[in-house]
This record gives C-alpha cells, sequence and structure tokens, in this order.
C-alpha cells in the first residue's frame, strides 16, 4: 500500500481502482514565497482612524442638533487583492476599495438608519437627516435603542488582528500558479483544475454613540485556494473536483501554497470510484471541517433574533440539556489573531469569554442589546454574532486521531462534504446531500455520492458519541470530526 504521508486528519481510500492515498491536512507554517513579499508591511488604506473620529463625530453632533434623543455612528473602508488563474494561466485581477459611514439615530424609542458613501460635509448631514426623518415616522418600539451605559466597553484590548500583506498582483499571480502547479503535479489523473487563487483584504472602522462608547481597530484576512479536477483513465471516465484552502489574519501563517495544492489534489483523487449506497440507518462521522456546520446550527438556534420570534427548536433551552454530558462549549472573543476575535461587539458591549454549554446543558444564549431586551435578559456581548467557538467532548483522548474516530464509527458514513440549505431552523429537520466513503469495520471501504442525510438537528446534537482531538478551526468555530449515533441515509 503506497504511502502518500501521515495520517493526519482525512481518508484512507482502499477501492478499486483508486491507489490507496493516505493524506496529510497542510499544516499552519510559514511559507517562503509568502514570507518575501509581506517583509515591507504598510496599511494601504485611505483615510486615518483621526479622520473617521471626525466623521463620526460630526454625524453625531448633527443628529443631536436635529432632536435626536440618542444616536450612533459608524465610518469604515476596506481594500484588496483578489487574484485567479486556470491552467497556468491568468484569469482574473481584482482590486476592492470600498468605504462607508452609517448613522442610526433614536427619537425616543423610534429607530431611523442611513449611510453614505460621501463623506463630505454636507452629504453626511442628509444622511444624519434621513435617518432622523424615518426614525420620526417608524412605528415606536419600546426595546429600540443603544446598550446600557454599564454593558459598555472602555478599555480596548489589542488583539493583533491587523497583518497587511504588501503583495501586488504579480506575486499573488506566482503564488496562485504555484499552488496550482502543485496540485497537477501530484498525480496524472490530475487532469483538469477549477483554478487557483489569492486573496488579500483589510479593513479597519471607527464607531462611537452617545452612550460613551468610542472605538474602532483594523483587521486583515488572507487565503489561498485551489480545486484540482481528477479524472479515470478513458474517453468517458469519471471526474471528480475537490479544493483546499489556507486563510490566516497574518499572511505568515498561511501553509505552504505546495502542501494545499497537494492536499485538495490527494482529496479530487481520493473520491474517484465513487458509488451509490443503499438507503439506509447508520451512525455518520462528520469530517471535523463539516462538523463545525453543526455547531454553527446550534449558535444559530439559540441566538436572539430566532428565540424572540420564536422561530427556533431550542426555545427555552436556557439550563437544560441540549447535548450529551461530555460536551462543552465555549465562546473566546480574546484569542490573538483568532478569525472571531473583538474586543467588544458590534454595540460596543464588552465581549466575554464564557462557557455558553457546560456538560451537555446550555449555559447561555447569544443576544444583543434589542434581543436582549424582547426576552426580558441582559446582552451578551453578541450583536453582529459570536465569537471564536470552541466544541470538546471531555471523553476526548489525544490519540483520538482519525483513524481512532474511524473505528468508533465501525461501519457507517464518513462525511467529507454536504451540500444545499436544508436545514429547517424553526422545527429542527435536517436534510442535505452529501458525499464522503463508507466505512465498514473502522476502515474506509470505498467513497460515496449523490446521497441525502436526514435527521432532526435536536436529535443529532444528543447523538454525539465522540468528538475527535483532529481539531480544524473553520471560520471562528473550532471542533474534531463529530460522530453522531444514527442518521438516515437515502442512496438508490
Amino acid at each position: 500500500m503506497q504511502r502518500w504521508g501521515r495520517v493526519a486528519s482525512i481518508i484512507a481510500v482502499t477501492a478499486s481502482p483508486v491507489p490507496a492515498i493516505f493524506f496529510e491536512t497542510p499544516s499552519v507554517k510559514k511559507n517562503a514565497s509568502v514570507r518575501a513579499s509581506s517583509s515591507q508591511p504598510h496599511d494601504g488604506f485611505s483615510y486615518s482612524r483621526d479622520h473617521f473620529e471626525e466623521l463620526v463625530d460630526t454625524a453625531l453632533h448633527h443628529a443631536k442638533k436635529l432632536g435626536a434623543t440618542n444616536a450612533g455612528a459608524e465610518a469604515s473602508e476596506g481594500c484588496g487583492l483578489s487574484v485567479s488563474v486556470r491552467k497556468g494561466e491568468l484569469e482574473n485581477v481584482e482590486r476592492n476599495r470600498d468605504k462607508s459611514l452609517g448613522v442610526t439615530v433614536y427619537v425616543k424609542h423610534r429607530r431611523g438608519n442611513a449611510s453614505t458613501s460621501d463623506f463630505s460635509k454636507a452629504a453626511i448631514e442628509r444622511t444624519v437627516q434621513a435617518a432622523y426623518d424615518i426614525a420620526r415616522f417608524t412605528a415606536e418600539d419600546p426595546t429600540a435603542g443603544l446598550p446600557d451605559e454599564a454593558d459598555i466597553e472602555i478599555h480596548h484590548r489589542d488583539l493583533d488582528l491587523f497583518h497587511p500583506w504588501s503583495i501586488n498582483s504579480e506575486e499573488a499571480a506566482r503564488i496562485a500558479l504555484q499552488c496550482e502547479a502543485a496540485a497537477l503535479k501530484t498525480s496524472r489523473r490530475i487532469t483538469n483544475s477549477d483554478g487557483a487563487a489569492v486573496s488579500a483584504q483589510q479593513s479597519h472602522f471607527f464607531s462611537a454613540h452617545t452612550h460613551g462608547f468610542r472605538g474602532g481597530y483594523a483587521s486583515s484576512r488572507h487565503s489561498v485556494s485551489v480545486a484540482p479536477i481528477a479524472k479515470l483513465p478513458g474517453r468517458n471516465a469519471e471526474m471528480q473536483r475537490d479544493a483546499w484552502y489556507t486563510s490566516m489574519r497574518s499572511a505568515q501563517e498561511l501553509a505552504s501554497v505546495e502542501a494545499v495544492g497537494r492536499y485538495a489534489a490527494e482529496r479530487a483523487l481520493s473520491r474517484l470510484g465513487a458509488r451509490k449506497i443503499a438507503t439506509t440507518e447508520c451512525p455518520v462521522l462528520f469530517e471535523s471541517p463539516v462538523a463545525a456546520g453543526l455547531l454553527g446550527g446550534f449558535v444559530q438556534a439559540v441566538s436572539g433574533g430566532a428565540l424572540y420570534r420564536k422561530s427556533s427548536f431550542l426555545l427555552d433551552s436556557l439550563g437544560k440539556k441540549v447535548f450529551p454530558k461530555h460536551i462543552d462549549i465555549e465562546e473566546d472573543p480574546f484569542v490573538l489573531r483568532g478569525k472571531g476575535s473583538s474586543p467588544f461587539d458590534d454595540e460596543g458591549v464588552r465581549s466575554v469569554k464564557r462557557k455558553v454549554v457546560k456538560g451537555g446543558r446550555v449555559e447561555g444564549y447569544f443576544l444583543s442589546s434589542y434581543s436582549a431586551r424582547k426576552l426580558g435578559m441582559k446582552t451578551t456581548g453578541n450583536a453582529g454574532g459570536s465569537h471564536n467557538m470552541t466544541l470538546t467532548s471531555r471523553l476526548t483522548q489525544a490519540g483520538d486521531d482519525l483513524d481512532a474516530m474511524l473505528k468508533k464509527l465501525g461501519t457507517g458514513l464518513f462525511v467529507t462534504e454536504l451540500m444545499g440549505q436544508g436545514v429547517n431552523y424553526v422545527t429542527g429537520d435536517y436534510s442535505r446531500g452529501a458525499s464522503g466513503f463508507w466505512v465498514e469495520n473502522g476502515q474506509i471501504a470505498y467513497p460515496v455520492h449523490e446521497i441525502t442525510i436526514a435527521g432532526n438537528l435536536k436529535d443529532m446534537l444528543m447523538g454525539i458519541e465522540a468528538v475527535g482531538s483532529d481539531t480544524y478551526n473553520m471560520g471562528a468555530k473550532t471542533t474534531g470530526s463529530i460522530l453522531v449515533n444514527r442518521m438516515k441515509l437515502a442512496g438508490s
């Protein structure tokens, strides 16, 4: 059996006609090609923080002059470069630069909002006037208003979120081509490509409101991605596509482009020879990047908007058991360079590190000031969404890598890709297209596709039997692979 690398987080394929392949998830390490081009950092912005403060203060002053009870404003700017290549040739070069000033005005408990991309004083005053006029004629809402002054964050932590990448289009194209070339040379069965891309993005903002909040910061996000296509020999032979990417706040922490390209190619190769399977019911193991979606489903179900509208399958779940007792979920807004890090939320409310789930029981919701008032509760500092979320199991051991999780699965489905949006958050009903691998006696038997997995999220969350040590960060959510005890599979 041919070994292509150590077993780390994905798949050993033993099905004919595809040779046995072992995957190694690209590690986060300094990339020489990236490091060389990021040695001269610069902010690249058109506007300074001081200028943003002046714009915001102008808006707030004019709102008070018009007679607003309270007001808030935010000035922001974003810019970046995106380059894509395909089959060794440059496809697209895109540069983006945008700016905005948003204003929210309260006339007692009536709220109005307006925005502009024109930073002239006259335009700002017209925008404030528009927001004020909307507030005067909108319906009164007793829960509308700025956050309470006691909840405002005064001392802002530096979370090291800004690492500009001073890369030009030629350098970005070279890196993208290098990534695609690494995929194409992995095997003669990698015959085509949907392309590779490099993106370097950064933004900054300043926000203030009349309850005393003033703050803002700059942040960055960079990525490299590739999507190779594998094909079996023969004129009308099967083709399979897969993709991989690396994304970080700092370009120096991106995985090497060679590793990303090779790994994407190995994933595509592993899918060759995929079959349909008969309709059945069995345990399902979600690969760690896919498993992050289960965590996201829980977050959405216990978020304020869904709760006060009574459009969640987890209504009144505070203090109740939603997961098995071995599951904990933590939210940590203060992870240095974290993709979901922030010292305060979108309203200027202080962020808090906390246990959202402890021993399977829900310890807290995700609430803004508005949704908290609707529910008769206090804000949790989550206006704008959740922060860095990590799901763990008290049963997980250091050796519970993917091989160990496959053994725990026994015979069942290992899911590596989900398709469609078939989740009803009101009822919890879950039905999505899937592909992955059929596992027998703890070993991957063959790849599968064109199947549907179905269940109910409430049952799925309670049915989590194990969480792997093969943790992966998908955006602002981190978890290992997740084993759910039973789901329905619709196949041929």
